[in-house]
């Protein structure tokens, strides 16, 4: 013979079917007419597709190893005008795109269900502490009747007639490649290789029905406002009795009277009058705990913080809770009898302060510096 076949694949002369496919599958991707379209390359992706097509076939192989000719004369794999009858085409489609796309045989009527999401409202107390909540589910769960099969009682699911069983059908053309062999969904079974004659009467042939149930779910302490809780397999059965979804319920937290959540601390802002706040006084404030007294100290400012710690909400999957924060308002009375207005005066004449300038510090600027920088563009 004038060509090595042994040599155009780079492989020995005792190499296994395995090293010549993976020989052939890597110069296919190296030498095909759509990577490499130069008249040279196209030559020789015609000869390494003659030499796989003699050394993948076990006759043709020892025939050529003997010095036979293994197309018998006819040089049917060498024609001018293409590959020839015998032309690899589904090894040169497995070069390309994986031995992943030649999965063949019927699917399965069995499918996953959806995932189904819920919402469930919590007031701060609970989201803060965790509780036990029973959840109305409207949900597809197995048909009792035919167990999922979709079939009536004392029937099953017929083989198809059209695909035997295959689930696809075939078809062959004929192209500059050679012939071509393309493959689609069986038109009569859908693609499941069998066909159910008799349906069951209770799920219409589907293999579920649609149920409402309750389901007992403890919310962990410490979830807020868009947490996501994932229920394994609570979710709805899938058609053919597959596998369930998953369940997954979105916390709603609803607004607080008195705190706001941030995190995992607490605010809320408590007023006090400025008497209150120059003598000091105690307070009582309702907490998620219950009563708490805190102390106002003698000439507590405006915008001062307060801290409860560990009074906050519960550290979700930590341990620890978060803090309440209690910021402090100092009302000024806007109307004076005589007698409060003049006990006021007396007051600041006690202490200096008839005509008070006020004290000015950076980012607190006075009426005139703001309407400089406003001529400045500052």
């Amino acid at each position: 013979m004038s060509n090595d076949y042994y040599a155009t694949l780079g492989v020995r002369r005792d190499a296994s079917q395995e090293e010549i496919k993976k020989a052939y599958r890597r110069l296919a991707r190296e030498l095909h007419p759509d990577v490499n379209p130069d008249p040279e390359t196209q030559e020789r992706f015609k000869e390494i597709n003659q030499a796989y097509e003699v050394l993948s076939d076990a006759g043709k192989r020892r025939m050529y190893d003997m010095g036979a000719d293994p197309f018998g004369g006819g040089g049917a794999g060498a024609g001018a005008g293409g590959f020839g009858a015998g032309f690899p085409f589904s090894d040169i489609m497995d070069a390309f795109f994986g031995s992943a796309g030649a999965a063949r045989g019927p699917r399965s009527r069995a499918r996953r269900g959806r995932n189904a999401t819920i919402r469930v409202e919590l007031d701060l107390a609970e989201a803060a502490f965790g509780t036990t909540r029973e959840i109305v589910v409207d949900t597809a769960v197995v048909c009792e009747v035919c167990q999922g099969s979709g079939a009536a009682a004392g029937t099953h699911p017929d083989t198809c007639d059209m695909c035997h069983g295959r689930g696809e059908v075939s078809q062959v053309t004929r192209s500059f490649l050679g012939q071509v062999m393309t493959s689609r969904p069986c038109p009569q079974c859908g693609g499941y290789g069998s066909v159910i004659r008799h349906p069951c009467m209770e799920c219409s042939g589907e293999g579920r029905v649609r149920t409402r149930r309750t389901i007992k779910v403890r919310i962990p302490a410490g979830v807020e406002d868009g947490t996501h809780i994932q229920l394994a397999g609570e979710g709805e059965v899938g058609p053919g009795g597959g596998p369930p979804g998953d369940l997954f319920l979105e916390i709603v937290e609803r607004a607080h009277q008195i705190f706001e959540r941030r995190g995992d601390d607490l605010h809320c802002t408590v007023a006090i009058p400025m008497t209150a706040a120059a003598l000091g006084t105690s307070l009582t404030i309702e907490t998620l705990d219950g009563a708490e007294e805190i102390d106002i100290r003698p000439g507590t400012q405006a915008g001062q913080v307060i801290p409860l710690y560990g009074k906050g909400v519960q550290r979700l999957n930590e341990t620890g809770r978060g803090d309440l924060l209690i910021h402090v308002n100092v009302e000024t009375p806007s109307k004076l009898d005589p007698q409060q207005e003049e006990l006021l005066r007396e007051l600041a004449k006690l202490r200096g302060e008839e005509r008070a300038a006020g004290k000015f510090s950076p980012g607190q600027q006075g009426f005139f510096s703001r309407l400089r920088d406003a001529f400045n563009g500052r």
